[in-house]
């Protein structure tokens, strides 16, 4: 088995984690932030700037800006819909945008309540208003819906392939294909990443694989991704997270179980697993509910004193 040295995760579960949860007071959102961060992971996605209406766990995410101890070399990023949530995350300071828009229609409808094209123009928006920043700021975009949707079914590679490159052309620094609803499989993820390949989106442009363990096989996924020469993922904290406007979504695949596989097999994340475990402690009293990660609950297979304590 060929193994990269290390790869890279950005911690979703401050957003994508929380965002389908109850309402998680700022001040505990930005304990969550800051614990991360002091776990050493070096990417974290802090919250998005949407209509609080529409998810209200996001309200005031411009304050855990404003409060979260900004970690020398760590990059805090956001998510926006639209050029007015782009906008008030740049007035917030961060350091990368994300946008997302659908593979699938009939999702991307009832995401955003627009229509692909819709999104697409609005894509371009934010690029053009972050480029314009007086400090510019990269922005990334998912193709969510990536390996299937619970709407219309199957999704051709093609039509992923097709909007990875047209977001690529609006300037989109990386594209991350998004297994929303959890029905990627190994051989599933090899072929779309051998259609980024064939169509010269990949390596050329960063790919983020951002898996979702509904089914019990994103680390599989995972696993198989990283020896199709993907070397960036997406995963959250305790596996939080799940999409508000999927039925069915699960989790995210959890960071600890992630750098525990990965760090044992000699791949490195950079990330201290034992504080990670402490996060997605504090993350599941935050939610008030049991998380989904196997290592919170069974620890280590070799116990770091203290790292089950309370599991």
């Amino acid at each position: 088995m060929e193994l990269p040295m290390a790869v890279s995760i950005r911690e979703v579960g401050p957003r994508d984690g929380l965002q389908g949860e109850a309402p998680v007071p700022v001040e505990a959102r930005v304990r969550l932030v800051d614990a991360l961060s002091a776990a050493g992971v070096g990417r974290i996605e802090v919250g998005s700037f949407v209509s609080p209406k529409a998810v209200p766990a996001m309200a005031g995410t411009d304050r855990v800006f404003a409060a979260i101890r900004r970690a020398p070399g760590v990059v805090y990023s956001a998510l926006a819909l639209n050029q007015r949530g782009a906008a008030d995350a740049l007035a917030a300071g961060v350091d990368r945008l994300q946008v997302v828009v659908a593979a699938s229609e009939a999702y991307n409808q009832r995401n955003v309540n627009r229509t692909v094209e819709q999104t697409m123009e609005e894509v371009a928006g934010v690029v053009r208003l972050a480029g314009g920043a007086a400090t510019p700021v990269p922005v990334d975009a998912t193709v969510s819906t990536a390996w299937g949707c619970p709407y219309e079914g199957e999704i051709p590679a093609g039509r992923v392939v097709e909007l990875a490159r047209r977001l690529r052309d609006l300037g989109c620094e990386a594209i991350s294909l998004g297994d929303t609803t959890g029905m990627a499989s190994p051989t599933r993820v090899e072929a779309l990443l051998d259609a980024l390949a064939a169509a010269g989106i990949a390596p050329e442009t960063s790919v983020n694989c951002h898996f979702h363990d509904t089914r019990g096989v994103g680390l599989a996924n995972l696993l198989a991704a990283i020896l199709h020469g993907c070397r960036d993922f997406d995963t959250a904290v305790g596996g939080l997270g799940g999409s508000p406007t999927a039925p069915g979504a699960g989790g995210n695949v959890s960071s600890e179980d992630a750098v525990h596989m990965l760090e044992d097999m000699g791949v490195a994340t950079g990330i201290d697993l034992g504080r990670l475990v402490e996060a997605a402690r504090f993350a599941g009293e935050l939610v008030g509910h049991p998380l989904r990660s196997q290592v919170l609950v069974a620890g280590p297979r070799i116990a770091d004193p203290g790292s089950r304590k309370g599991a």
